[in-house]
């Protein structure tokens, strides 16, 4: 354990000056079978990778190694703690942790410390939930001895511990708490879910008054004496660099105060934003364009056609598919596709930088703090310990602030270190919808047999698009065989081909010069949109029903049928419709939760309007129903901005669109009515911050299929004149 993080915890093991001393508990790793729990003395030999503190004021602060974009885990993660240790609610406090992988880190990611995949709630429900039973632990045994009697004889409620008349707050036992040994793992038993009081209860979220008061802490919202103001300008094409460049005219713009090179472009240094600005529109750059210059879009998405028809690598396959689709009733053979995608959050990207001779600070909205941390330490010279990170709230994430090479931290400790002074570098949102990493456009082509009883016999899928995984440090665990299986997720696994006697999985991943990246759900942005659609296609020429031939597909599928069953149920599936009005349905599963989806479209002229979405979720046991909810409304919205929207064009290796008004999301008078059910399961939580993404534009454009007859098999759903 380094000096450092060692120094990190003791300072706060001591305790705010406001606070004093109280009872710290570090988090039990799953599987390791060991806990570090509130004693100085423990040393350097404690090694905790997360913190609940109790303090004298009874305050209970949890700080959460997790970052916090607007999905809601500062609240359900801390329920999870509430709950075992019988706190109460309103004492309860949150804080972004320091950046450590070895006291933060996440198994199932390596032990980096990171937020993404929708895996906060469904890796920690167990270990928070430990944290705060042998916090509830130690309490009582405190009072037991400051009681003269048996633990046994104890009770706890809202943050009290009471035996008989006598009664103490957990604050009042916080230091004699914390110097007891730490309790046997053997010894917590975690409570009944029929005696939980908080969980699955809803409940209002712990950041909401911060965010609605202005109070709230963004990256961009990061201030100090001192500290300068950058921005970059970077090659207009993937892949290009700096030919020459000339500064005197933007060092001529009042505010202005440097300007240098750094890899990915020219830096402008300034008192502010706008001088920042104006400097970088005041450079005079000739850029060496590279081998990119002649991409185009509408020539990939050709040369992914062709790919198509070629043998592709081997995604998972059973049977003879060419013979029994020589053998079908019927055939349908058909093409999707779907652009490529920007993560375009509300908040563009920013960090802020100040480098001293043995310390890296950094404040950022960021969900791969360690990945950060190190980097940052090989730009400076320092060791990984010796960078802090400031964890801010995020104003937007959706996989972009969680990027395998650390581009917009990296880019701002090289301006930082070639400016010798604390700077923020900010990107405009043009720079990042031009400038940033996307999800790949992909093209499907799918050959399926029917047999005479209008159901599957056979299934050929080839797919075409780029790996976001290869060249990352997570291609060893997540590409074998040259297979992505984030590319091929949603289609591999799905639930209407694994069981089939016949079927073939092919897939090609070209390299196009083009930086692509994970966003939020995914491969599955582009899998359930082409399964659910395809789903529909096969119901129709079979003559069946949508909801009826997928129940019979998912007879051995529970969870699928449970959503699947009550979504159309709560949107009155058969019963009349307004005139020009139709219903579309899709179900997919992803990220261990299950959810359903009913559309209602109509069409004005050419437009596409969805008036009221319907949604079930089996997301296994709902920590936070209200935040769930809000989650697949966010989840559902975000859906539809490219159903109906949002596609990235590139001309000559640059990308044409700029902002919001030519890469267009869902609109505020756009917006349906959204109903959210949750099926009460038993089950261990799955994900939720994506999981309601997946089923939005196949179900749209089911129902504008049911509506107009046409069937639109490329994102963004476009009707025609015809």
């Amino acid at each position: 354990m380094n000096s450092i993080n060692a120094l990190s915890r003791r300072g706060f093991l001591k305790g705010s000056a406001v606070l004093g001393g109280g009872l710290v508990v570090a988090f039990v790793i799953p599987g390791a079978h060991r806990f570090a729990m509130g004693a100085e003395n423990q040393g350097n030999v404690f090694a905790p990778n997360a913190f609940l503190r109790i303090g004298n004021d009874n305050s209970v602060t949890v700080l959460l190694g997790h970052s916090e974009m607007g999905q809601g885990i500062w609240t359900g993660l801390t329920m999870l703690i509430a709950e075992e240790l019988d706190a109460d609610w309103s004492k309860i406090r949150v804080e972004h942790s320091p950046a450590s992988a070895a006291d933060y880190g996440m198994p199932g990611f390596g032990g980096m410390q990171i937020t993404g995949g929708s895996t906060s709630t469904w890796m920690e429900f167990d270990r928070y939930r430990q944290a705060g039973a042998a916090a509830r632990l130690m309490l009582i045994e405190a009072a037991a001895r400051r009681f003269n009697v048996a633990p046994s004889d104890i009770q706890t409620e809202s943050g009290v511990v009471i035996a008989g008349e006598h009664r103490a707050t957990y604050g009042e036992l916080a230091d004699d708490a914390g110097q007891l040994p730490r309790p046997d793992p053997a010894s917590i038993k975690l409570k009944d879910a029929k005696d939980w009081r908080l969980i699955g209860k809803p409940t209002k979220r712990l950041d909401t008054p911060e965010k609605i008061t202005g109070r709230a802490k963004f990256g961009m919202d990061v201030q100090f004496d001192g500290l300068m103001t950058a921005m970059v300008a970077r090659s207009p094409v993937f892949g290009g660099s700096v030919k020459s460049f000339e500064g005197a005219e933007a060092l001529a713009i009042p505010g202005v105060h440097k300007v240098v090179q750094v890899p990915t472009g020219i830096a402008v240094i300034a008192d502010h934003y706008w001088a920042a600005k104006l400097g970088r529109d005041a450079l005079k750059i000739e850029w060496n364009p590279g081998p990119n210059a002649g991409l185009d879009s509408r020539a990939l998405l050709e040369n992914f056609r062709k790919l198509a028809t070629t043998p592709g690598l081997n995604a998972g396959q059973a049977g003879d598919t060419q013979a029994a689709l020589a053998k079908a009733a019927k055939t349908i053979d058909v093409e999707y596709s779907v652009p490529y995608l920007a993560h375009a959050p509300m908040e563009p990207l920013n960090c802020t930088v100040s480098i001293s001779k043995d310390k890296c600070e950094i404040w950022t909205g960021t969900q791969f703090q360690t990945l950060d941390q190190m980097v940052a330490g090989t730009i400076t010279g320092l060791k990984p310990e010796q960078v802090e990170i400031h964890t801010e709230f995020l104003g937007g994430g959706f996989g972009r602030r969680a990027n395998p090479t650390s581009d917009f931290v990296s880019e701002a400790v090289y301006v930082a270190k070639a400016a010798g002074t604390p700077v923020k570098t900010v990107w405009a949102r043009e720079d990042d919808i031009r400038g940033g990493y996307y999800r790949s456009a992909f093209l499907h082509h799918a050959r399926i047999g029917l047999g005479s009883d209008g159901l599957p016999l056979a299934w050929k899928h080839v797919m075409v698009g780029q790996s976001i995984m290869a060249g990352t440090s997570l291609e060893a665990t997540m590409v074998k065989d040259g297979i992505d299986k984030t590319s091929v997720e949603g289609v591999a696994d799905s639930p209407y081909i694994e069981g089939l006697a016949n079927h073939q999985i092919e897939l090609h991943s070209p390299k196009t010069g083009i930086s692509v990246l994970w966003l939020r759900s995914v491969g599955q942005t582009h899998t359930a949109f082409v399964m659910e659609s395809l789903i529909d296609e096969l119901a129709t020429a079979a003559g069946k029903d949508p909801v009826d031939y997928r129940r019979t597909l998912l007879k051995d599928h529970p969870r699928h049928l449970g959503v699947l069953n009550l979504a159309v149920e709560k949107a009155n599936w058969k019963a009349p419709l307004p005139d020009g009005h139709a219903l579309g349905v899709a179900v997919h599963e992803s990220f261990g939760s299950y959810v359903a989806q009913v559309a209602e479209v109509s069409q004005d002229n050419l437009a596409i309007r969805v008036h009221r979405v319907v949604c079930a979720v089996d997301c296994g046991i709902a920590v936070n129903p209200q935040s769930i909810a809000a989650q697949m409304e966010s989840c559902i919205t975000f859906g539809l901005s490219f159903a109906l929207h949002s596609k990235l064009t590139i001309k000559g290796g640059q990308v044409v669109q700029s902002n919001y008004h030519d890469y267009q999301v869902l609109r505020l008078n756009e917006m349906p009515v959204v109903e959210v059910h949750i099926v009460p399961s038993s089950n261990k939580p799955g994900g939720i911050g994506e999981a309601g993404v997946p089923p939005t534009a196949p179900a749209v454009a089911n129902a504008v299929f049911a509506l107009t007859g046409q069937r639109l098999r490329e994102l963004p759903l476009q009707l025609s004149g015809v």
